[in-house]
């Protein structure tokens, strides 16, 4: 799924993105310690079509959880696809009620049909037993509302995939109730100024599945633009996603090696800023002591015993040390348009000896080219003498 796409997806606040299991279970994976005696709540989408929640009901012996809680949307578009509220046993439904939200908790899972593995057979028959429950909601199942609020302060660790219209909204709830949490977002959250600056004070990281990979999503039947249909079922692939966290992930620990060595020619100074570029996340010289842009990728393997993260290097996030008016240039020719600093980005002299594409700007004054550097987190190695 292109960035664009996904960004129509946000404003128009389509948030049906379902995520696969075999996703769920590739990053669950990595925290079964961090998950036992837990109380573990999904608060995104229909428990009973969540795979969230079938994994945590079918893991919850084999994780050692304490409860696991989940909670249905009322204007879910897959709500009861699965699950008739009129099936389960106990619980009084009107014909009105058939869309009413609910939410569903799970403190014992057992073998009930004696097959040798728990299934969803098996929390099937629980629901309509006593030791679990369902019940209905009063209100519609946000997770703004004050009964999802209420479990959430019960929760000990959030996993989900949260509406990508309301991302930040949703991180600033679990980090002012201090929960723990595993979710997925758009990587493009990396640079949003609330996000970064959990980033920075390492009170957020990303997962263990590699940003770079992207994930397949279901998607409702309606959707028009999807990439393949599996299993009946239509699915888009969202390039740009990745896990976010701030329990403990292993490879945020671990030192990345540094083998280049640092010379002028090769880590150009940017001209907007005190620092130089550094194209390749495994090209950070060993030996250079300043402040460094490097691409935003870093932050999947951000240690911060190892670096320090100093700012964001985007419009609006750092200060820019001069102003330049520049003529915006398209494959290297004039286009007749202008932009003060080169629309806030960090840029360099353009040198044709390690430039692989033509310069992007022209100084109106001296006439000098300039290459543009996309995005970039500027660091500074821990223990450097400057």
């Amino acid at each position: 799924m292109s960035t664009k796409l996904l960004d129509n997806a946000k404003k128009n606040k389509a948030d049906e993105f379902y995520t696969q299991l075999p996703d769920i279970e590739a990053e669950m994976r990595h925290y079964k310690e961090q998950f036992r005696g837990k109380v573990i709540f999904c608060n995104c989408d229909d428990p009973f079509e969540s795979n969230f929640f079938k994994y945590f009901a079918m893991n919850f012996n084999f994780l050692g959880l304490k409860k696991l809680i989940a909670t249905s949307y009322s204007e879910s578009p897959i709500a009861y696809k699965q699950l008739s509220l009129f099936d389960v046993k106990n619980l009084v439904v009107k014909s009105t009620d058939t869309k009413r939200p609910y939410k569903i908790v799970i403190t014992e899972v057992k073998d009930e049909n004696a097959d040798g593995a728990i299934d969803l057979a098996d929390v099937e028959y629980l629901l309509k037993n006593r030791k679990n429950s369902l019940t209905l909601m009063n209100g519609n199942g946000d997770f703004r509302s004050a009964e999802c609020i209420d479990l959430l302060i019960e929760a000990d660790i959030v996993v989900t995939n949260p509406p990508f219209s309301v991302f930040r909204e949703y991180v600033a709830q679990l980090v002012e109730y201090d929960k723990k949490f595993i979710i997925i977002g758009n990587t493009n959250a990396l640079t949003y100024k609330d996000i970064f600056k959990l980033i920075k004070d390492d009170k957020l990281k990303t997962g263990y599945t590699n940003f770079n990979v992207g994930m397949y999503f279901y998607v409702p039947d309606y959707w028009d633009n999807y990439h393949k249909i599996e299993d009946g079922r239509k699915m888009v692939r969202v390039s740009n996603s990745c896990w976010f966290t701030n329990l403990f992930v292993k490879k945020h620990k671990e030192f990345i090696t540094l083998y280049k060595q640092y010379n002028a020619e090769e880590y150009p100074h940017y001209v907007s800023y005190d620092a130089i570029n550094v194209d390749r996340v495994s090209e950070i010289p060993y030996d250079y002591d300043g402040a460094m842009g490097i691409p935003i990728t870093f932050l999947d393997k951000y240690n911060p015993e190892q670096f320090e993260i100093i700012a964001l290097g985007i419009v609006g996030s750092i200060d820019y040390s001069c102003e330049k008016k520049m003529e915006i240039l398209k494959n290297g020719q004039p286009t007749g348009k202008y932009t003060i600093n080169a629309k806030g980005d960090l840029y360099r002299k353009y040198n044709p000896s390690i430039d692989t594409k033509p310069p992007a700007f022209k100084d109106v004054e001296t006439g000098e080219l300039y290459s543009s550097i996309y995005a970039r987190i500027i660091i500074k190695r821990k223990g450097a003498t400057q």
